[in-house]
């Protein structure tokens, strides 16, 4: 019997410990193991805060979830994968061991590469829920005493799409709250450009993304260079297209939130010869580590390359289409490698396609391939695609809880958007 360990919960982690359950069967032990006890739609943060979502409804108990489909499930924070002993340790003492580990630990959030940065200093963040819910509070004493806001992404970060988002759920917020002719509000981001999103642009997301900005009255600061931050004001340094200094902005702010640079956690980060030295792990076409064949991972904690190079550094998003096929492919190489007995051979599709909420509307992108030169590419707007968001989060909630191993952009989002697979080959 193999021993399969899971490490980390998240909307990677879950949908790979039931595809790999149902792919080994009875034979072969399934274990989960997170930080929390309860599983986080981490989607839905720009939602909660503003307030427009509980917590309690994008979260769920995972033990007696798992426990249905006969996947165990431990709660513990790691501080050390042993390679050589093939096992995890816990803070709290816990040996978890393994024959194989998938590691689908999300990132690192990197704020301490700039001063004031982050929930434990002056700006607020959206990457995790108890950040989002520290961000509602704000939120709320940002509508009682209305001033500037600033929203936007860190220099080096990767994931452009909730910064887009939190800015236009935000503006619809103050609308509703009848406060939003008393803040200004800046996007503040190291893309080059409004809408490069780390993917050098997708479509029309530049003209767009620009129009709808425009038309809530959001002004934009690009190839910007966060340097510090204290209780008030941001310090900001606009660099030119060979990244020189071109202008500096002092931009006073009540209420910021940015997207921070991502990075490998710590305990997968510290593993010689898994990661690249950002801590993301490296994998090749199989998503297995070259380094240590029994080790594979998918999802944002993976290392890809940059789009293009960019005056200020952005990185490369990883998003819900990509990772769930990561995913899949690693459940399909272990019941190769185990069950099978033979050499691993499924690939993830690298295709970037994102829904993304903007309060009463929403924006759509693909990107086939992620990496130009791409066989689709496209931006749209509309309502439908704020509703068909709305309905996912409720679609993946209920395949989480149900087990369901179906792949959810497979059966949901390309049929949403009218877009058969594509495969690269």
């Amino acid at each position: 019997m193999a021993r399969i360990v899971v490490l980390g919960a998240g909307t990677g982690g879950m949908p790979a410990a039931y595809e790999i359950k149902q792919m080994l069967g009875a034979d072969h032990k399934v274990v989960m193991v997170n930080e929390h006890p309860d599983f986080r739609f981490v989607p839905s943060n720009p939602w909660v805060a503003v307030g427009w979502r509980e917590p309690k409804a994008i979260t769920f108990p995972i033990a007696p979830y798992l426990a249905k489909k006969h996947i165990d499930f431990v709660c513990a924070k790691i501080e050390k994968i042993d390679v050589q002993r093939q096992c995890l340790l816990g803070k709290g003492g816990e040996q978890i061991d393994y024959d194989y580990l998938v590691i689908a630990t999300g990132p690192k959030l990197a704020f301490e590469n700039i001063p004031g940065a982050g929930p434990a200093h002056f700006t607020q963040s959206i990457c995790t829920l108890d950040h989002a819910i520290r961000c509602h509070q704000d939120v709320e004493t940002l509508i009682a005493n209305p001033g500037p806001v600033v929203v936007g992404a860190f220099q080096g970060a990767s994931c452009f799409g909730p910064a887009y988002e939190y800015a236009f759920i935000l503006d619809k917020a103050l609308r509703d709250a009848k406060v939003r002719h008393k803040v200004p509000m800046v996007f503040v981001t190291c893309e080059p450009y409004i809408g490069h999103l780390g993917l050098g642009g997708v479509g029309d997301s530049k003209s767009l993304l620009e129009s709808e900005l425009r038309q809530r009255d959001i002004k934009w600061i690009c190839n910007a260079r966060v340097d510090l931050i204290d209780e008030s004001n941001m310090h900001n340094s606009e660099l030119d297209r060979k990244g020189q200094l071109e202008l500096s902005h002092n931009l006073a702010f009540k209420h910021a939130m940015l997207i921070p640079l991502f990075a490998g956690v710590q305990a997968v980060a510290d593993v010689e010869g898994l990661c690249n030295p950002k801590g993301f792990v490296i994998t090749d076409e199989y998503q297995r580590s070259p380094t240590y064949p029994n080790i594979f991972s998918g999802g944002v904690c993976v290392a890809i390359p940059p789009v293009d190079t960019t005056p200020v550094p952005t990185g490369t998003p990883k998003t819900g289409y990509m990772i769930e096929t990561m995913m899949t492919a690693i459940a399909h190489n272990l019941k190769a490698i185990i069950v099978d007995n033979q050499p691993p051979h499924s690939k993830g599709t690298w295709h970037a396609i994102c829904l993304a909420d903007m309060g009463d509307t929403g924006a759509a992108f693909v990107a086939m391939p992620q990496i130009p030169p791409r066989n689709v590419t496209w931006f749209k707007k509309g309502k439908w695609v704020h509703l068909a968001k709305i309905a996912f989060e409720k679609y993946f909630m209920r395949k989480m809880k149900t087990g369901n191993s179906e792949p959810v952009y497979e059966k949901y989002v390309l049929k949403a958007l009218g877009i058969a697979r594509l495969d690269e080959d």
